[in-house]
């Protein structure tokens, strides 16, 4: 018995492919709601993931399941929107990657999945040219655990704002699973160094 507790464990990291899209989406919407995923959806976000052959997103494996997933655009591969504010960056805005989405299975939070995802996509994203990585942190994951583990992990607030999901609530189907009708959430844009 205690052996098969063990293996229920252990985790594997792979950089993230096509075979690893469903999983991907069911954790994904799971954790964050409705659509917050779909096939479109992160077939694009896995395409901005590379610069050459190397993939900056990464997922967490328990017996060949998703259990986390990290998502990451290369530097070269996103632009800014209005929910950034490059002037206030500590980092040349060329060489800053975006970390579009981190999850971890709420049964599996706690183990270091989180860090040693983000570890991962950090090594990937040097070696593509970034020397930084933007994420908007949404600050009303359970017990704020989200902007807690980005600023442990070493990432410090620029700037937060108010209805960053609300577009996608409104006009993309995003279906939050904290407001009751349009999302109301506030994202925090926090920048990493590496």
């Amino acid at each position: 018995m205690h052996q098969t507790v063990l293996a229920q464990f252990d985790i594997t990291y792979a950089p993230l492919s096509p075979i690893h899209f469903a999983g991907v989406i069911s954790l994904g919407n799971k954790v964050h709601g409705d659509n917050y995923l779909t096939n479109d959806l992160l077939a694009d976000y896995y395409a901005k993931s590379f610069v050459g052959d190397i993939n900056a997103s990464w997922v967490a494996l328990n017996q060949n399941n998703v259990v986390g997933f990290r998502l990451t655009f290369a530097h070269n591969q996103w632009q800014s929107d209005e929910w950034c504010t490059p002037s206030l960056w500590p980092a040349t805005a060329e060489n800053v990657c975006y970390f579009k989405c981190n999850t971890v299975d709420p049964d599996m939070q706690g183990k270091g999945i989180g860090s040693e995802l983000l570890h991962k996509s950090i090594e990937c994203a040097k070696a593509q040219g970034a020397d930084a990585g933007l994420a908007h942190i949404w600050l009303a994951s359970p017990g704020n655990s989200a902007f807690k583990y980005f600023t442990k992990n070493g990432g410090q607030l620029i700037k937060k704002h108010p209805n960053k999901w609300r577009y996608a609530s409104i006009h993309e189907g995003y279906d939050c699973p904290v407001c009751t009708e349009y999302c109301e959430c506030e994202g925090a844009e926090m920048l990493l160094e590496f």
